[in-house]
């Protein structure tokens, strides 16, 4: 048998099908699931309510589901309470329990034991969703207080205005208006370059703070135009966005020039480094601290898409990791003769 195009297309047609169905009824199971746990909270507390059973009630009730069901049916007395809990926190909130379904259990436990409210809630939601956060990614963000940081400072950026609609919104959920950069052994007198090598040597903390899509490429992107060369601290390439992200650091205050220098950047990026089908690349500047009427003022007729957010690091080091961590000068290099090395042994 001939393998023509229209079969290929015929295959890949199927394939697509076949997986669109798989995850519709991942999602479906789910949801079923999701709406048993909420009624089987709901029960136990209608029945503690209208005939005083006691708490001695739930941990007999998980003994005979489980005899019937078996120990690994997830009818624990733990998880029983845990449904409890889940009705009593969505029972008053009839959009925030429908939604509940559209994620795992185990997220849902996170939401309704770690958030504070049904705002906090209901924003934890909404991204596992949008963003498809695992367990792990959803934690992080949950620890860090993406929450508050999210909703804290105004997001800048000139999206709107260099992107299209669709484009422009998906910018706008990318960049957050701060970083939570604590993870870096490096405090608040830390130099550029110093922060710069704490993030290489912390890469994968630092994707989990940027999020969901980021694809690390290299810092100290080298772009040329004619004999002059020029270095873009952090590249990235965005999978949703299809878009290379361009992210220069800055310690101290937010200066007028840097959306400039950003401008000039992004502008070589489109014409040597992005491919025909990419959309145009997009820059972050991240800073210490911003003045956001400046920030407004600089972003004003700037024609590639760039954004302004600030990042927080130590204020100082943890006594107990004092004089045990290597300065960042003594780290950098090692960075860098590990670089070396494996440059060296990839070309022998």
């Amino acid at each position: 048998m001939t393998i023509d195009k229209s079969y290929r297309d015929f295959i890949d047609t199927l394939k697509q099908k076949i997986a669109q169905t798989k995850n519709r009824t991942i999602l479906s199971v789910n949801q079923a699931m999701i709406t048993l746990y909420f009624e089987i909270g709901k029960e136990i507390v209608q029945k503690q309510e209208s005939l005083g059973w006691g708490k001695s009630v739930v941990e007999k009730l998980a003994d005979d589901l489980q005899k019937e069901f078996g120990v690994k049916s997830g009818y624990s007395s733990a998880n029983l309470w845990r449904m409890r809990i889940f009705y009593v926190t969505y029972k008053e909130n009839p959009k925030l329990a429908q939604l509940v379904r559209e994620i795992p259990w185990s997220h849902n436990i996170v939401i309704f034991q770690k958030c504070k409210n049904a705002d906090e809630q209901a924003y934890y939601i909404d991204m596992t969703i949008k963003e498809g956060w695992s367990r792990k990614l959803l934690l992080h963000h949950i620890k860090s207080d993406l929450y508050t940081r999210d909703a804290k400072v105004l997001k800048q950026h000139n999206f709107e205005e260099t992107l299209s609609k669709p484009l422009s919104q998906l910018a706008d959920e990318m960049i957050k208006s701060d970083y939570n950069l604590s993870f870096l052994n490096v405090t608040t007198k830390a130099k550029e370059y110093e922060v710069e090598q704490a993030l290489l040597a912390n890469i994968k903390s630092f994707l989990l703070e940027l999020g969901y899509g980021f694809s690390f490429i290299g810092n100290q992107y080298k772009l040329t135009l004619e004999e002059n060369e020029y270095f873009i601290d952090l590249l990235f390439f965005h999978r949703q966005l299809n878009a290379l992200i361009a992210i220069e650091l800055k310690i101290g205050k937010f200066k007028p020039e840097y959306a400039g220098k950003m401008n000039f950047y992004l502008n070589l990026l489109n014409d040597t480094v992005k491919m025909p089908h990419e959309n145009p690349s997009i820059g972050i500047i991240l800073c210490t601290d911003k003045k956001g009427v400046e920030v407004e003022y600089a972003l004003q007729n700037i024609a590639q898409p760039m954004g302004v957010s600030t990042y927080s690091v130590k204020t100082q080091l943890p006594q107990e990791l004092e004089g045990v961590l290597p300065e960042p000068k003594a780290l950098a290099k090692t960075i860098e003769a590990y670089t070396f090395q494996k440059e060296t042994d990839e070309n022998n």
